[in-house]
């Protein structure tokens, strides 16, 4: 899909402005300056990053609302899913945490926070402290049933978690307990026909 209709979709379907898009040209161009020199992405996704990156990360952005909201993202990288929803959210002041291990990726999201002027706070370690948010999010993190057994341990309730997937969601939530108060249904991606986002409600 062609860069002009992937913005296209974000203004008409999801409602970013100019101001977002904008924003989004300043990250895709530092994303490539910084991924000549360590490995943030796939090298095979850099010529697809409107597609592959941007709308597939703010395409979960319809289960999340416009409200201002406390979201946490697991294992973030390169700011995937979490940034995408932190540009988007500045006019409904989400609160947006980006949880990374990685201290290059952590710097890199640093330095793209000065350029973007984006609020949002960047954390080491999902496991320091009790997490208090409305919405979960992760792409690329851990498993399903250690995502769980965060929820349940860590985190407060209530709370959703929104899981981007790959073909084989279904298969890996079929091998993990949910605990009674937690539900879950499987969205089709609009990125990837394979694909799947898992949205959790843990009561």
């Amino acid at each position: 899909m062609q860069k002009a209709k992937i913005v296209e979709i974000l203004i008409k379907n999801y409602a970013f402005t100019n101001e977002c898009i904008d924003k989004l040209n300043i990250f895709h161009d530092f994303l490539l300056n910084y991924n000549s020199k360590y490995n943030l992405i796939s090298k095979s996704t850099e010529k697809d990053i409107w597609q592959r990156h941007f709308l597939d990360s703010a395409q979960i952005l319809r289960f999340i609302g416009n409200k201002s909201l406390k979201i946490s993202d697991f294992g973030t990288g390169a700011g995937f899913p979490g940034l995408i929803i932190a540009i988007f959210g500045q006019k409904y002041k989400f609160h947006v945490k980006l949880y990374e291990k990685s201290p290059v990726k952590r710097e890199f999201l640093e330095k793209l926070r000065d350029k973007i002027k984006v609020k949002f706070t960047i954390h080491p370690n999902v496991y320091s402290d009790r997490i208090i948010s409305d919405i979960i999010v992760c792409r690329a993190f851990k498993k399903l049933d250690e995502i769980f057994k965060i929820s349940r341990e860590i985190i407060e309730r209530p709370h959703k978690i929104i899981i981007l997937k790959g073909k084989n969601a279904q298969n890996e939530i079929n091998g993990v307990s949910l605990a009674k108060d937690y539900s879950y249904k499987l969205i089709n991606s609009i990125t990837n026909n394979e694909s799947k986002i898992i949205i959790v409600n843990a009561k």
